[in-house]
């Protein structure tokens, strides 16, 4: 009976009875291998429920399941005496012409999983252009999660952005949560030439260590940690204000260690200490762009005023 279904598909479909048995164990080797990869997931979905743990055994259980299943396929259908090296030279060649940007973001896709420069979850920037959270990274593509774009202060925007990895060999990617885990940010605040600057410069300062008070020490320890592997290295990790003086008054800028996903609630919550504090005291007012006609005669000091 069995040889008789033999010889009957043979002649319906001019294949052998060798290649009748090729078709049949790769359909039955995929179909177990994916039953395999089903299982797998799910003894890992009901032991864990952290969405990063889940997502990394959902990437590592499919590039398994291609690899094991090339490697049989590729020992089913190839006879010993062929030379499969010879055979993928000749395919990545011609792949190499026929298909330049995918083996590009293929060969990308191979360095992120060796140099490893940034991971899920990472902030990353590229060209000074496309900013955003790192969401997912395929064989051709990584996803990010965008930021900034027509929102402002470093918030996501919602879109999914998908990049080929062919750009991390060709382009400048920055990375604002590796090593140090901490950004520098700066708040510019503008007082009158007439206000009490250096009082309003305390005020910034007391201000400032309050917000930052715990994240100077992490910042500290992830400093260390980070100068084993880069030559990182500053002085001073706590607030600072700098006095500068501009068109419209002086400008007072408070620089500050922010983590990057935080930076606007904590810019937020030292703009309303500011408009507190300022608002208690008489001889601090903020400054804006305005026209003023100044007369020297009347205004300026006795000793440099003109002669009338």
């Amino acid at each position: 009976m069995f040889d008789e279904t033999v010889k009957w598909i043979q002649e319906v479909t001019r294949l052998n009875a060798d290649h009748q048995f090729k078709i049949l164990f790769s359909v039955v080797a995929i179909f177990l291998l994916w039953m395999l990869k089903r299982i797998v997931r799910r003894i890992v979905w009901y032991n864990t429920e952290s969405p990063a743990v889940r997502y990394r055994w959902n990437k590592g259980i499919g590039y398994t399941y291609i690899i094991i299943l090339t490697l049989i396929l590729l020992r089913v259908w190839f006879r010993p005496s062929w030379n499969v090296m010879q055979f993928l030279a000749l395919v990545s060649a011609a792949l190499t012409i026929a298909l330049q940007d995918l083996v590009r973001s293929f060969a990308g896709w191979l360095y992120l999983l060796w140099k490893r420069p940034f991971f899920i979850g990472d902030r990353i920037q590229i060209d000074n252009d496309i900013v955003g959270d790192v969401i997912d990274i395929r064989a051709f593509k990584f996803s990010l999660n965008e930021v900034g774009n027509w929102v402002h202060a470093d918030q996501s925007t919602g879109r999914v952005m998908h990049v080929p990895n062919s750009v991390v060999l060709n382009k400048t990617i920055t990375n604002f949560t590796e090593g140090f885990h901490y950004i520098w940010s700066e708040l510019p605040v503008l007082v009158t030439f007439e206000s009490n600057w250096k009082e309003a410069k305390k005020i910034l300062t007391v201000i400032a260590e309050q917000h930052a008070e715990r994240i100077s020490s992490r910042a500290e320890a992830k400093l260390k940690e980070a100068s084993k592997k880069y030559m990182l290295f500053y002085h001073k990790l706590t607030p600072i204000v700098y006095t500068s003086v501009q068109d419209s008054g002086i400008l007072l800028t408070l620089r500050f260690l922010v983590e990057p996903r935080r930076r606007r609630g904590c810019e937020e919550a030292m703009w309303e200490d500011i408009l507190e504090a300022f608002s208690q005291r008489k001889d601090i007012d903020f400054a804006y762009r305005t026209t003023r006609i100044y007369a020297n005669v009347s205004e300026g000091k006795k000793g440099l005023r003109p002669p009338v």
